[in-house]
């Protein structure tokens, strides 16, 4: 259980509107580099492993392979120098933490398609409009 206190101080440096997506996912993390004075975006590709922490602390690991070497990068949720995370393909997978994928290569690492992304509304939210607009029928 969290202090009122810490909870009112951590409020402050959420993001608003976090990025919504689950372990087994596609995606294109949007980090912001900075270079002397110069600054970019780079992006890092790959599955989504893990995801750990509450709050502030929420914590996600993006694996891929890069010349037949795996690489994990671990990102912080609500940090400002993750600029957007871009869901790419849903995966349906039966476990919170993939770590089995780190001793498997090329087609073994293939997940399970999931739900089909659509664009605009997330899937939490759909399932309560198309209850909504189904009237029930009784006999």
């Amino acid at each position: 259980m969290k202090n009122a206190l810490m909870a009112h101080v951590e409020g402050k440096h959420l993001k608003a509107t976090p990025p919504a997506f689950d372990v087994g996912d596609i995606v294109d993390v949007h980090q912001r580099i900075v270079e002397g004075d110069k600054e970019r975006i780079q992006i890092f590709s790959g599955t989504v492993i893990m995801r750990k922490g509450d709050g502030i602390n929420t914590m996600f690991t993006v694996r891929r392979i890069v010349n037949n070497e795996g690489v994990e990068r671990i990102f912080p949720l609500h940090s400002p120098k993750v600029e957007k995370v871009d869901v790419k393909r849903k995966s349906r997978v039966r476990r919170a933490k993939l770590y089995f994928l780190r001793q498997r290569t090329g087609k073994a690492t293939r997940l399970k398609e999931g739900d089909p992304i659509v664009l605009g509304e997330t899937p939490k939210t759909a399932a309560p409009k198309a209850a909504e607009a189904a009237p029930e029928v009784k006999a």
